[in-house]
């Protein structure tokens, strides 16, 4: 009976005076007794404790997303509206530093200020044109890099900054899409200039290919090549069935077709 009673009086000092703590995957926790906290944090699993002199807390090691809407300033001295989301993770074994030096609220104490100033400092060396074209990564990847070097150390890792949605106001959106119209069609009418070069060169090259070969010809062309031609053409007509009147100065004769059809030799009829 003895043993039964300090049994349950053993039971009722340990539940009395401990007790215990889930630790999830994604989790960490770090212990806190009489307001000092461990220097080693806990990963998942059940961790007990005694709750009339300490505690656990627990933080995220996932990524999280934090949503930021806020006014960006651009080269030209305007405020661009912008959703932005910022990934981020806790290391683990920085926790209990953030919780000594930061505290539970280190997005509003610490990731929201540096992103603030992050993007303060890299926006305004851009124009707002630039936001919607190739430079947004370029914009994101500085941001990102310029909140790295001032959390370094702290147990927060900055995963990406991702500019979402950019609103302009109306006059700036419409100027910038007349210009890149502008653009555009300064684009087609220099391609169409340059086909019409490329077109223009293969013309010459066909004309003075045509040149070259009429120059070649004439070349050729001698009086004694000429006479012996015309030597040939007369003795074809000769042996022609046709009466034929050939006209020559007694160098080059030249051919006139009788339309009566005879068959008399030709008649040659010199100068």
């Amino acid at each position: 009976m003895k043993l039964t009673i300090k049994l349950l009086s053993a039971l009722f000092i340990i539940f009395t005076f401990s007790q215990c703590a889930t630790i999830r995957q994604g989790e960490v926790g770090v212990k806190r007794t009489l307001g000092k906290y461990a220097d080693k944090p806990y990963t998942e699993g059940l961790r007990f404790y005694n709750p009339l002199i300490s505690e656990i807390e627990t933080l995220s090691t996932r990524t999280e997303n934090l949503e930021v809407s806020l006014s960006i300033p651009s080269k030209e001295g305007l405020n661009i509206r912008s959703e932005v989301s910022i990934l981020y993770n806790m290391e683990a074994r920085k926790a209990p530093y953030v919780l000594r030096n930061i505290g539970l609220d280190y997005e509003e104490n610490v990731i929201l200020p540096v992103f603030r100033s992050a993007v303060s400092d890299v926006s305004a060396r851009f124009f707002a044109k630039d936001m919607h074209t190739g430079e947004r990564s370029t914009i994101e990847r500085e941001i990102k890099e310029h909140m790295d070097n001032t959390l370094e150390g702290k147990g927060i890792i900055i995963e990406a900054v991702l500019l979402k949605s950019i609103q302009m106001p109306v006059s700036l959106a419409k100027a910038i899409e007349e210009k890149l119209e502008a653009e555009q069609q300064a684009q087609r009418m220099e391609f169409i200039l340059q086909q019409e070069r490329r077109k223009a060169d293969q013309k010459r090259i066909e004309a003075e290919g045509i040149r070259d070969a009429q120059k070649i010809i004439a070349e050729g062309l001698s009086p004694e090549i000429l006479q012996f031609k015309s030597i040939e053409a007369f003795l074809q007509l000769a042996n022609s069935p046709n009466t034929k009147i050939i006209i020559s100065d007694g160098d080059l004769p030249m051919m006139m077709e009788n339309s009566v059809e005879s068959s008399t030799s030709p008649r040659v009829i010199k100068n």
